[in-house]
């Protein structure tokens, strides 16, 4: 799996989530992303480079409804936590993730 973290989620994953699910950039180390990435340019380019978005922003569900999927989004509703937080919340869903991302059905999950 290849999770791409929009700009609300912290650059500081990356590598526990790649340890956990494989592949996992930040947009915001993206050359070929505008910085501040619009959420259209993340949603086009995870489409086209295969990636599941992880975000706290509910825009993303408007995209997910309008233009359909792929890409996928897993949507953080953990709240105002820090990143070890985060982090312990995204693991802990490791299962949910791994059959959201196989599902042929789905295309947002919300994480609690």
């Amino acid at each position: 799996m290849k999770m791409l973290l929009d700009a609300n989620v912290s650059f500081r994953l990356c590598p526990a989530l790649a340890t956990e699910f494989g592949e996992c950039e930040h947009v915001n180390e993206i050359a070929a992303l505008s910085f501040p990435a619009t959420d259209a340019e993340i949603w086009e380019y995870a489409q086209s480079h295969c990636c599941v978005i992880v975000t706290q922003d509910a825009d993303f569900l408007y995209l997910a409804e309008t233009r359909g999927f792929p890409p996928k989004v897993i949507l953080l509703r953990a709240g105002n936590v820090n990143r070890r937080e985060l982090r312990r919340v995204i693991v802990q869903a490791k299962t949910a993730i791994a059959d959201f991302y196989r599902s042929a059905e789905q295309g947002v999950l919300e994480i609690i």
